[in-house]
């Protein structure tokens, strides 16, 4: 079975509190975007992984789509499958990449072998694995709060602008990332300032992340800004990675202008 994990960005990205587990809620409204991974689930003789495309740090063993795996084979005696994962969205990059995977493991092993498990118990696994990976099960524009694993599905449609993302290659950790954040609740909710029309999201709908990011990392607010020069009506950095993404009305083909760069740019869904 072949399948294609896509990526998410955030449109908005507020820190709101830390809990007391350590982890931080937030609210945000994820969104899926065309840049995917390939992974492919066949039967084998024993169990096994391969890895093309992007490096992938850690040990085999530890990777998200093993867990997955082992998740459902512990509650459903899987038979061993090869699992293979053509890796193309950058890690550490802010678009769930590796969140997306998991789910997308979930999801082929419930259908590859008929298991027959409810919507709800999938997010159940796939909480138990990140933060943003109960997201991808859903799959739709959501606004998540909580650590990010608790959605509502958002109406929100952006379906025929033309996306710009743009990767620099600085992979920025989750802990650098929060290192920097005060948290405090927002004094407006974002479902309502997301309910505006897009022009006015600039000043207003803001990724927390930028306020300590750009200053350390000045070529992340340069690409923020040029998206801008070249006729975004909005751009903003996605989670806590470094991709910054551009929403454009009509198709604009930014790859030459950013071609020292990972560049992915196609239509919204």
């Amino acid at each position: 079975m072949l399948v294609f994990p896509n990526a998410k960005i955030n449109i908005g990205l507020n820190i709101v509190e830390k809990r007391a587990d350590g982890f931080h809620n937030i609210e945000s409204c994820f969104y899926p975007v065309g840049w995917k991974d390939a992974l492919e689930i066949t039967r084998a003789e024993s169990f096994s992984v391969e890895f093309d495309g992007i490096s992938i740090p850690g040990n085999e063993a530890e990777n998200i789509c093993v867990k997955a795996y082992q998740q459902l084979a512990a509650d459903f005696d899987l038979p061993p499958v090869k699992i293979h994962l053509l890796k193309a969205i950058p890690i550490g990059a802010g678009l769930g990449g590796g969140s997306a995977d998991a789910a997308f493991t979930i999801k082929a092993l419930n259908e590859f072998f008929n298991l027959k498990i409810s919507f709800e118990k999938q997010l159940s696994y796939a909480r138990r694995l990140g933060s943003d990976c109960a997201f991808f099960v859903l799959n739709k524009p959501a606004y998540c709060f909580g650590k990010g694993d608790e959605f509502e599905q958002f109406d929100m449609n952006l379906k025929g602008k033309w996306i710009v993302l743009v990767n620099p290659g600085i992979h920025i950790s989750t802990v650098e990332a929060y290192s920097g954040i005060k948290p405090q609740k927002s004094g407006a909710d974002l479902r309502t300032l997301l309910s505006r029309p897009i022009e006015t999201w600039k000043d207003v709908v803001k990724n927390d992340f930028e306020a300590t990011l750009f200053p350390k990392y000045t070529l992340l607010k340069e690409i923020k800004e040029e998206l801008y020069i070249h006729g975004a009506q909005y751009a903003s950095m996605s989670g806590s990675g470094s991709t910054i993404f551009g929403i454009f009305e009509q198709e604009t083909d930014l790859a030459e202008q950013f071609s020292q760069f990972k560049v992915w740019q196609g239509i919204m869904g």
